[in-house]
């Protein structure tokens, strides 16, 4: 019985030896032999942005703008978008609905006071926390250019909460896809 035993493992363990061997060899009369090989990668939608700075300083109002209310226009980040198919450059923010105040006199500016645009004389738009196109391309890109505009509103009246003085800040999302 062991024996048996025996001879059936070394069948099978011939039989698995001669199938591995069997897919890496070949046999020609002519002195010559060819195997195929194929190799093959996958390559995912790929995307990279580049932007020129993470921060940017807007323009303060004066005594003057804040009694009138006033639109103080300034230059946002430029970026270099690199994708290999088409794609998107959303914007947004992570705050939901005011800016982050640091100050002690009860500042409050709705995110809606920052308005973007993707052109200097472009229409204007307030910013929101959700995604909005801000770019795309119909087309694979190693380098297009982009910039961001920004209009901060800044209302009548020096009693307005969003005119208090202290310092407010909003951080601004840039995101890249290639759907």
């Amino acid at each position: 019985m062991t024996a048996t035993r025996f001879i059936l493992a070394a069948m099978v363990l011939g039989s698995a030896i001669s199938v591995n061997q069997a897919s890496a060899q070949c046999s020609g009369n002519a002195g010559s032999c060819n195997t195929t090989n194929t190799a093959s990668v996958s390559v995912n939608a790929l995307v990279k942005l580049g932007m020129s700075s993470a921060t940017t300083t807007l323009t303060s109002p004066t005594a003057d703008q804040v009694e009138v209310g006033a639109n103080l226009a300034d230059a946002g980040p430029s970026f270099t978008v690199k994708a290999n198919r088409s794609w998107t450059l959303n914007i947004k923010t992570t705050n939901a609905s005011n800016w982050t105040y640091v100050g002690s006199n009860g500042g409050t500016k709705p995110i809606s006071d920052l308005t973007w645009s993707n052109a200097v004389a472009g229409s204007y738009v307030g910013i929101s926390s959700t995604d909005a196109l801000f770019l795309s391309g119909a087309s694979a890109t190693n380098g297009a250019a982009a910039q961001a505009f920004f209009k901060t509103v800044w209302a009548a009246g020096f009693t307005q909460p969003s005119n208090a003085p202290g310092t407010y800040s909003l951080p601004v999302v840039f995101t890249l896809s290639a759907p």
